[in-house]
């Protein structure tokens, strides 16, 4: 008779006023000394307990006092009112019996500030209360919360109270299983334990003869189209781009606040808000500030910046010999981790420079670990850098990290950025994702490969009109080509780390302070 819970949360912040006729008597007793606002939610799931266990006990009877106290305390205690500055009343609770003896719930309940508050105050404490009950309905917090508080209540039979907490227990284990959890994810990660030491996907392709066959053509793309493209495809209602991860609650497309619901990236500088945001949101206007006036002195400069490879000592000297001011726009060709000394450091500092990048391969992995943590996927049996930085990088660096498309297009600079390539006649919207990440030569034959041949960059093939900006290939170092300008220097290897700033194509570098990664790459001819 034992049946999964599930739970819905809807929020909304209402004058007190207007709610006190549907709360109930304790509700109203304490919001009368309220003159602000009051919060109101509910909550749906079901147990394997019948209603009259439930209605049992010295002060249970057909009024649920035992229940109201269990459920107070759980909400609470799921989603630490206390330290939002709430407490937890129970305005409405029905319960009904269903077949196999089992109880539905359907709890309406008050969350009413321990102190005034202005409207902007409380429609922050929504976001992240709603933020919180939906991560605890999802985590199993909630139904933790909600056994240890029946644990701790006396007034139950013992049978009782076991035979509750027990079901609450068990809801609990249940909502730890992840519904993107199958067989592909195991190949996948069995996958990157084979290539991990490799610097990219061809690897296992290129220990074959060059150039492939039709049939070893047509296979890889098979592959790709199985495997390999983002989940979003696979899970279309479960991810929600670049402010969503598979399995994440879906929230509305425009609420990409820090903290918002959703943990988006950016603070909110509206008036009503603005307290939330860094330096009580006394920043924010005189960043706009500093930006404005720049955009007026001169054109705002697009700085493109090779593979940086975790090495933040040098991207910050990188962007000191640029001159980066507020107002100028970065854009990383890829390859921000791995290898190198700090990769969270580097996609942090990314973030909160509020710059862009396109996905290299090795940015790819680490989503793809994410994704197959996500779905409950055992570690690697050898260690694997990338599944370390999935495992460590905070929320919001995952989420600017998944913004990171294939490439960039600018009709204003007439300029492309990617991170390995493009093959030339082939639109745009019809690159193989795989090879823009990946590829570095192509033969005479048109096959196109990530191996170095010393005589067949693709560079050299690409015949605009647009300029292409890539990293990718410290072999070849600096690349400069008619309508195409390579920026991987090698800075993790011990080379430099490069720059170019358009639309004028100056070219800038620092020089690497170490060999942090020794480089292992074949050359042919």
């Amino acid at each position: 008779g034992r049946r999964r819970s599930s739970g819905s949360v809807d929020f909304n912040a209402q004058r007190s006023a207007s709610d006190s006729d549907n709360m109930n008597r304790a509700a109203r007793r304490s919001n009368s000394k309220l003159e602000s606002f009051t919060l109101g939610g509910e909550l749906k799931f079901s147990l394997g307990v019948t209603r009259a266990e439930l209605e049992s006990g010295h002060d249970g009877g057909s009024h649920g006092h035992i229940l109201r106290r269990v459920l107070g305390k759980g909400i609470a205690n799921a989603i630490k009112a206390e330290s939002l500055g709430f407490q937890v009343v129970i305005a409405k609770m029905l319960l009904s019996e269903v077949d196999g003896g089992s109880t539905e719930f359907h709890v309406e309940f008050n969350m009413i500030p321990e102190d005034d508050m202005k409207f902007g105050e409380v429609e922050w404490a929504a976001k992240l209360i709603n933020s919180a009950l939906a991560q605890a309905m999802d985590d199993g917090d909630m139904a933790l919360a909600m056994g240890a508080a029946a644990k701790t209540e006396t007034a139950w039979p013992a049978k009782v109270r076991n035979r509750v907490v027990e079901e609450f227990l068990f809801d609990a284990e249940g909502a730890d299983d992840d519904p993107l959890s199958d067989d592909d994810d195991e190949e996948d990660s069995s996958d990157e334990e084979a290539i991990d030491d490799e610097d990219d996907f061809e690897a296992l392709r290129e220990d074959e003869d060059l150039p492939l066959s039709n049939s070893q053509k047509q296979q890889n793309e098979e592959e790709f189209e199985d495997e390999d493209l983002p989940k979003k495809q696979q899970n279309e209602e479960e991810f929600d781009g670049p402010f969503g991860m598979p399995g994440d609650t879906l929230y509305a497309k425009d609420d990409i606040y820090l903290g918002g619901g959703n943990g988006g990236v950016f603070p909110d500088y509206s008036e009503n808000s603005k307290w939330t945001a860094p330096f009580s949101g006394e920043l924010g206007p005189l960043l706009l500030d500093a930006v404005t006036q720049r955009a007026m002195e001169k054109q705002p400069r697009v700085i493109a910046i090779g593979d940086v490879h975790g090495c933040i000592d040098e991207l910050q000297a990188l962007l000191r010999r640029c001159d980066y001011r507020p107002g100028d726009l970065i854009v990383f060709l890829g390859d921000l981790v791995s290898k190198g000394p700090d990769s969270l450091a580097v996609v942090q500092m990314a973030r909160e420079l509020g710059a862009m990048g396109v996905r290299g391969n090795h940015d790819f992995e680490v989503i793809r670990w994410h994704q197959a943590i996500k779905s409950g996927a055992d570690p690697p049996v050898i260690g694997s850098e990338h599944y370390q930085i999935a495992s460590t990088l905070s929320k919001a660096d995952l989420r600017w990290m998944y913004s990171l498309p294939w490439y960039i297009s600018s009709k204003e600079l007439d300029a492309l950025f990617v991170h390995a390539g493009f093959v030339s006649g082939i639109r745009l919207g019809k690159q193989n994702p795989r090879l823009m990440m990946n590829m570095r030569s192509i033969l005479p034959d048109g096959t196109v490969t990530s191996k170095f041949f010393n005589n067949w960059p693709w560079a050299r093939l690409w015949d605009g009109p647009q300029t292409v900006l890539f990293g990718h290939d410290a072999d070849r170092g600096l690349q400069q080509y008619e309508h195409a300008i390579g920026l991987d220097t090698g800075c993790v290897y011990g080379g430099r780390l490069t720059a170019c700033i358009l639309p004028e194509k100056r070219l800038v570098s620092v020089n690497a302070k170490r060999e942090y990664f020794q480089y292992r790459r074949k050359h042919f001819d």
